[in-house]
């Protein structure tokens, strides 16, 4: 007899919450950077919705529907996992329920990226998630957005909190919405089928 979180018998199993934990830094200086690409598919997916973001719990701004939180840290980038942490334990969200949604200067631009595991891979926001919920098993979706033509070098901070140039534009407003597919995807078929139609 299946029995709910809660220990009713006979009560059907509830669905688990997820949460979409989408990364960047807070205020108008770094809202249209590199770094907030994160920011900016919670905000597709909000408004996909109809709802809107506002100032909520665990340091974010949010908006909740129907087994789903939708994130943005108002942290800074490398004090996301105290949002992740905070949701986990007050909400009981689960590690394998969270996606983290954010910007990989390891990826070209344009290019997605969904795994269920892993390193931080030198991402400050990823590291601090890690180490808050001391797992590995986090899944993440990766938003490419390193240069065509040449590698970054030695300038990557100055590079990730600079602004798209107007040639990249097209290519990053094309990605945020695909960003958003994938995590709908995600949602509704899991990460195997989202993996498959969006890796690549």
């Amino acid at each position: 007899m299946a029995t709910d979180p809660a220990g009713a018998p006979g009560a059907p199993l509830r669905a688990p919450l997820r949460l979409i934990l989408g990364l960047g830094n807070p205020g108008e200086r770094y809202a249209e950077t590199r770094h907030n690409l994160g920011f900016r598919v919670v905000e597709e997916l909000a408004r996909r919705r109809g709802l809107r973001l506002v100032d909520g719990a665990c340091g974010s701004r949010m908006a909740e529907g129907p087994g789903l939180i939708l994130a943005a840290p108002q942290t800074y980038m490398n004090r996301s996992g105290y949002a992740a942490r905070c949701f986990a334990e007050h909400r009981g969200v689960a590690p394998q329920d969270l996606l983290v949604v954010y910007d990989d200067v390891a990826l070209p631009l344009g290019r997605l990226r969904l795994r269920p595991s892993g390193s931080p891979g030198g991402h400050r926001g990823m590291e601090s998630i890690l180490e808050n919920l001391g797992s590995a098993e986090v899944p993440r979706l990766r938003l490419g957005i390193a240069p065509v033509e040449e590698p970054v070098g030695e300038a990557l901070e100055e590079y990730v909190l600079a602004t798209f140039s107007p040639s990249e534009l097209e290519t990053v407003q094309s990605m945020v919405v695909r960003a958003a597919d994938a995590v709908e995807c995600w949602l509704a078929d899991g990460p195997q089928v989202a993996m498959n139609r969006f890796n690549g």
